[in-house]
């Protein structure tokens, strides 16, 4: 009995586990998109600064409350659009001083000149034009305009405080946050691609399976992308069906290491195995050779993608199967079309900038189906590519994707793809991956799968 119990305790444990480890990956992958890995902190770092900021302020007798609405919006403005027109430090901290300090001076002037009713909810509609004004031409004048520089130019008129205390704890709370928003854009969203991209850190031990006619090319490729990284190294692997002399194999496998080696100047091991389910047989060779990218020749059967592929792209590392012509040995301009601004646009960008190298050039495209998409889109792109410290083209196409590709793939060596194993069967089978509506363009394609 006690047995049975720990039997089906290990059993749910393992269970629980996999249901973690599911659950982690998702959020992982929600995460890496620029939009939700924003928005995911200003939902922690606003309410976290204001309460901050309301700590602070409670140690001064008689500050208003009145000065948080205004610094809470601004802040969600900052942190949720860090590259945009208002996530300027030096606006934010201006707009909003000289907003108030707009309001402090509007309320003097119509104490002076009007005998209208001011203080607590009892407000001067003079004094209120007056304010809006002057924080709208002052904010204008020193090209500091902020949305939330007029809530702090109108409540001056409603605090009981003292106005010049007022100004200057907006003046102090604002750089408090703008302070704290700098540190987290310099150091962490400015470089979100060390901690939320692997391709930044892996996908440096390349393996390939060397089949078919384009082997070479495939491991020119593979070498290619391992040269990127000083730890870069590629292993060749040998598919023997089982009875085949595993020797003959090794033997053209060592000659075409050696030529990896003197073309490329990357390390390259060889290494056989005798089986006779090649695919399963690749992934268990990656994991033992300790690599975390396979570099597969694209391969179809019947109009389908073949097995060996489709097994590959259910497996645990990440994949690029490629579609080459066997005499190419440079990828200098490569085309990424691109969807969404996750981690798989993210490696495939970091690929395509692997292999054109400092000279070559990568164009990072997208497709729209109208044109009121397009700053959206451009959007995107920007999301995308800001995370590299290299120059790229970046297109917003009103197109299908399909039409965009093969209209234009001819004028590039490579353009990467994705494989879409992040979509559902259903999706799948009502739009079909973009790699399988392009199998009539004579040109070298990529497919990217990012485990």
């Amino acid at each position: 009995m006690r047995d049975a119990v720990r039997t089906r305790w290990r059993a749910l444990v393992r269970r629980l586990r996999r249901v973690e480890r599911r659950e982690v990956r998702s959020f992982r992958r929600w995460i890496e998109h620029t939009e939700n890995l924003v928005r995911a902190s200003a939902l922690v770092a606003v309410p976290l600064l204001i309460a901050l900021v309301t700590a602070l302020s409670n140690a001064v007798p008689g500050l208003s409350y009145l000065l948080f609405p205004p610094l809470a919006a601004g802040t969600y403005t900052l942190f949720t659009d860090p590259e945009g027109e208002y996530s300027s430090p030096r606006r934010f901290v201006l707009g909003l001083t000289t907003g108030a300090a707009s309001g402090w001076v509007a309320l003097e002037l119509v104490g002076l000149a009007f005998a209208e009713p001011g203080g607590r909810f009892q407000v001067s509609a003079v004094g209120a034009a007056l304010a809006v004004f002057l924080t709208g031409l002052a904010t204008w004048l020193l090209r500091v305009e902020e949305p939330s520089a007029y809530a702090c130019g109108l409540l001056v008129l409603l605090i009981d405080a003292s106005p010049a205390a007022y100004v200057v704890s907006v003046a102090a709370s604002s750089s408090i946050v703008a302070l704290a928003f700098v540190v987290w854009r310099r150091e962490f969203y400015e470089n979100r691609a060390r901690y939320l991209y692997r391709s930044t850190k892996g996908d440096d031990h390349v393996l390939v399976p060397v089949r078919g006619d384009a082997g070479d090319a495939t491991a020119r490729l593979a070498a290619r992308l391992a040269a990127a990284h000083e730890a870069g190294k590629v292993v060749l692997l040998g598919l023997a069906e089982e009875g085949a002399d595993p020797d003959a194999v090794a033997d053209d496998l060592e000659s075409r290491a050696g030529t990896v080696r003197t073309r490329v100047g990357v390390p390259c091991q060889v290494a056989v195995v005798s089986t006779d389910s090649p695919a399963s047989a690749t992934l268990q060779a990656a994991r033992e050779e300790n690599c975390d990218l396979v570099v597969a020749p694209y391969e179809q059967r019947h109009g389908h993608l073949s097995s060996f592929v489709r097994t590959l792209f259910r497996g645990d590392v990440d994949v690029v199967a490629a579609r080459l012509r066997g005499d190419e040995r440079r990828w200098r301009r490569v085309l990424v079309p691109v969807r969404s601004a996750g981690e798989r646009a993210h490696a495939k960008v970091d690929f395509a900038c692997r292999l054109a190298g400092p000279a070559g050039l990568v164009t990072v495209a997208t497709c729209i189906d109208d044109e009121r998409e397009r700053r959206a889109a451009e959007e995107r792109l920007a999301d995308v590519v800001e995370t590299f410290d290299a120059s790229f083209e970046t297109r917003v196409v009103n197109d299908s994707v399909e039409s965009f590709i093969a209209r234009t793939a001819k004028q590039f060596d490579l353009t990467m793809i994705g494989a879409s194993t992040d979509r559902s069967a259903a999706s799948r089978f009502v739009s079909p991956p973009t790699f399988e509506r392009i199998d009539e363009v004579d040109a070298a394609v990529a497919v990217v799968h990012v485990a």
